[in-house]
């Protein structure tokens, strides 16, 4: 199993939620290290029982936490003491994590950097929930659409019938962006299904249509983190 070296930074995939989904390489480097900056969404389980520094960074839901320049300040100083760092972050570091920025701001101040992937909840929390993003003659592809967008326009697909949409940190706007998805053509009695709290003991499963979805607004109860899934395979539940 590799070993955390000193003076280098790790982006480390912490998975979608339970400690159980990180990845070995993940989980060595981590047990490695010497300190940890740690996002909210990853398992306290993961860290709270070995011998390292921990930094609580947050990003979470509404909750932003330490700002993007802070984080990269604290990774670039503790690298610069000698100490083997681990960003860990909930999911896949690449996947809606800003972690390309946090390696570029490393390249630049001439900190060496390693990406160890981790589990996205893109394709766990559907997993997790019982939900296929593909199935043959129903859906041969999906997208992962962020929901949270400084424009208010998130980059969605138009409606094909064969493609499954996956969204994410779409709880609190999605007043704002389900209607963009009808006016892109995704019909009303559509398929959808929120997955909440993947992996967790607290995990629940919502199943509906994007129209339903819409005119529930507020009364709907969700929580974040939430994962939307909409298309067919939504209505298709797996044993």
């Amino acid at each position: 199993m590799p070993v955390a070296r000193k003076g280098t930074v790790y982006l480390v995939g912490a998975g979608p939620g339970s400690a159980d989904l990180v990845t070995l390489r993940g989980w060595a480097i981590l047990a490695s290290a010497d300190v940890a900056v740690v996002d909210a969404l990853a398992d306290p389980r993961l860290y709270r029982d070995l011998p390292l520094r921990v930094v609580h960074a947050g990003k979470r839901g509404g909750d932003h936490g330490m700002a993007q320049a802070d984080i990269h300040t604290a990774l670039i100083g503790l690298a610069r003491q000698g100490l083997a760092v681990v960003r860990l972050k909930g999911g896949d570091p690449f996947v809606l994590g800003r972690g390309s920025e946090e390696v570029l701001a490393m390249a630049a101040a001439g900190v060496p950097c390693e990406v160890v992937p981790g589990v996205s909840s893109a394709v766990a929390a559907p997993a997790l929930g019982g939900i296929a993003l593909t199935h043959r003659g129903v859906a041969e592809g999906f997208a992962v659409v962020s929901a949270h967008v400084a424009d208010g326009q998130p980059p969605f697909p138009p409606y094909t019938g064969r493609l499954t949409l996956v969204v994410l940190m779409g709880v609190a706007n999605r007043a704002d962006w389900l209607p963009q998805l009808l006016a892109l053509g995704w019909p009303a009695d559509l398929p959808m299904a929120w997955v909440t709290w993947a992996g967790r003991p607290d995990q629940a499963v919502l199943r509906s249509t994007l129209g339903a979805c819409m005119r529930a607004g507020e009364a709907m109860a969700l929580r974040s983190p939430s994962v939307a899934v909409l298309g067919e395979v939504a209505a298709l539940e797996l044993p």
